[in-house]
């Protein structure tokens, strides 16, 4: 087989390593650490990390269709590692409707008011950190990006945009396509 097919264009590309970032490879388990945090994956069998002036790289250990498949994924996933202890991640929600609203409780819980017949209480998974804003704009910081997509997410779950008036929880890029209402059927 031709050293230029095994491995996926994306699990071919080597992953820079930023001034201040450390990345530990014991077995199968990959350590970076940062200034904004330390993260720890365990990656599959099929792939083995190593670390080579100044550079992170993916190296197969299986050529089945499996392990160059998954050689892009772990790379995605380790650059994504490296970025997230050295730059850190942002997702920027915002709740539209009239008396829909969130309010910081303490560093570690928002309190969010959804037109329910009760507040819903969310507490921050160990990791991320929020801001409200008065203008009900929620900015999540981690520096895991799997789990601050997981957190925005169950906070967007607590009430959906809907279609007619926009009215819930959406991302501060996210396009609601709107659908027309009733019209009077004379």
């Amino acid at each position: 087989m031709n050293e230029t097919f095994k491995k996926s264009r994306i699990g071919k590309a080597p992953v820079a390593l930023p001034q201040g970032v450390v990345v530990t490879v014991s077995g199968n388990t990959v350590n970076v650490k940062g200034p904004k945090g330390n993260i720890s994956k365990t990656f599959g069998d099929c792939v083995e990390v190593k670390v080579e002036n100044g550079h992170a790289l993916i190296d197969l250990k299986q050529l089945d269709t499996d392990g160059r498949a998954k050689s892009g994924l772990y790379r995605a996933l380790l650059h994504n590692m490296v970025v997230g202890v050295s730059e850190g991640f942002e997702k920027k929600l915002e709740i539209i409707g009239t008396g829909y609203r969130a309010d910081m409780k303490n560093a570690r819980e928002i309190l969010f008011a959804l037109g329910y017949s009760h507040p819903i209480l969310y507490e921050l998974p160990d990791g991320v950190t929020a801001e409200v804003s008065k203008d009900n704009k929620i900015t999540l910081h981690s520096a895991d990006k799997e789990l601050i997509g997981q957190t925005a997410a169950e906070i967007r779950s607590f009430r959906k945009p809907e279609p007619y008036k926009g009215k819930g929880v959406k991302y501060v890029d996210e396009v609601i396509q709107r659908k027309a209402g009733k019209t009077s059927g004379k």
